[in-house]
């Protein structure tokens, strides 16, 4: 008797978990299914036409983070993506802390788009939510998604992580489709709020031809498309400046990136390609002088402005200061880090930039910071150390402090 105890025992556990097996899995909105990747800067140049003939039909581009960032290679990931026929997405990467915010959000990221002709749904990308409560984070996402299907008159789907879906995510944001991300498995897992999924993100390793390093790999249902890919025409409130566009040269460093000077000079690394007429968009050479075609105050002003920049796997508190201009004590101070050699990956970090301002006159306004020289600065913008001084009126061209802004 104990023994057929243990088997009826053994049975009933089997069956539990397969129906519980059953319950979990997440199956698509639709049988057909679409391959898709999806890319930011971190993949660099991408050569489409590869890409396309891998098999891949569907491209998701990040396009934006928080109200203070456009990803350098959006547009030409967008431009180059339509050149070669695939289907284009963009995703938002969500730094709201507010619903009031996520409004002005949802419009900077309409702004950035303003002009594109998307073929699939505008993605929230909300993933970290530091101390917020849920009901918070719910909030926030219902803010920035209607307001971005207000202004847009796109729909939208929501993309996250199977935990967050099921555990942070609430039945109010069922309504919009999802797209879930799990790894290593064959079919997602949810358990409540959503019935199915309409994009599967279930590799970030991935290997396709075309492009150098991993990426993202994913599978989409035909319910991914917009009803139409009419260009957006932004209603909410341009956040993005409008003022015309000044040439500058500047002389390349070890170290620089296309994208870096992108992102510096408030351009794009296709306009820094076409200008140079450079062949390979990752191989750039020190001592190269470059024109970039920046336009004038895009970056803000010479007064501080603020971003947020999420810690990723590698990342120092010092590359990220010097990638953004700023001192690691600035970082520090504005995130409470009491000891700046510590940092976690996905850590939120808010950082008040002065950013790099370019006159009518092409004078450009440079914050000094740790390590910095005037010979180093005079190579580095293609001046000379003189110049620095007359401009700036320096008694001491061997003493300049972190900090001090000097003008190019």
């Amino acid at each position: 008797m104990k023994k057929l105890k243990c088997i009826f025992t053994i049975m009933l556990v089997f069956i539990i978990q397969m129906i519980v097996s059953v319950v979990y899995a997440l199956p698509p909105s639709s049988e057909t299914i679409y391959n898709g990747i999806d890319v930011s800067e971190y993949q660099g140049y991408v050569n489409y036409n590869l890409v396309r003939d891998s098999g891949i039909e569907i491209v998701y581009i990040r396009t934006s983070e928080g109200t203070n960032f456009i990803d350098p290679y959006f547009r030409e990931n967008y431009n180059n993506a339509k050149a070669a026929g695939l289907k284009v997405g963009f995703y938002h990467y969500v730094t709201s802390r507010s619903p009031s915010e996520a409004v002005i959000e949802a419009d900077y990221f309409a702004s950035v788009i303003n002009g594109t002709s998307p073929d699939c749904l505008l993605a929230m990308d909300f993933e970290y939510f530091g101390g917020l409560a849920s009901y918070e984070v719910n909030a926030i996402s219902r803010a920035f998604l209607e307001r971005l299907e207000e202004v847009t008159g796109k729909r939208a789907i929501v993309y996250s992580d199977a935990y967050n879906a099921g555990n942070v995510f609430d039945s109010s944001l069922s309504s919009y489709p999802l797209w879930i991300a799990e790894y290593g498995v064959n079919e997602p897992e949810l358990y409540r709020n959503w019935s199915s999924w309409t994009g599967f993100q279930y590799s970030d390793t991935g290997r396709i031809s075309g492009i150098n390093g991993y990426v993202d790999l994913d599978r989409f249902t035909e319910d991914i498309f917009l009803d139409n890919n009419d260009a957006i025409s932004s209603g909410g409130n341009n956040v993005l400046p409008q003022n015309g566009g000044t040439d500058v040269t500047i002389t390349v460093v070890a170290g620089d990136t296309l994208a870096e000077l992108a992102y510096k000079y408030g351009t794009t690394v296709e306009s820094i390609v076409r200008l140079n007429n450079i062949q390979n968009p990752n191989l750039i050479y020190v001592g190269q002088r470059l024109t970039i075609r920046t336009t004038e105050n895009v970056q803000g002003n010479e007064n501080s402005s603020t971003m947020y920049y999420t810690v990723r796997s590698g990342d120092t508190l010092s590359e990220i200061a010097n990638k953004y201009n700023v001192t690691v004590q600035s970082i520090a101070l504005e995130n409470g880090i009491s000891n700046p050699n510590i940092i976690y990956v996905g850590q939120v970090l808010r950082i008040e930039t002065v950013r790099y301002n370019v006159h009518a006159t092409g004078n450009i306004i440079y914050l000094i910071r740790q390590g910095d020289t005037l010979s180093g600065i005079a190579q580095r913008y293609g001046t000379t150390v003189n110049e620095l001084v007359r401009l700036n009126d320096i008694q001491n061209p061997n003493l300049i402090y972190v900090g001090e802004k000097l003008r190019i």
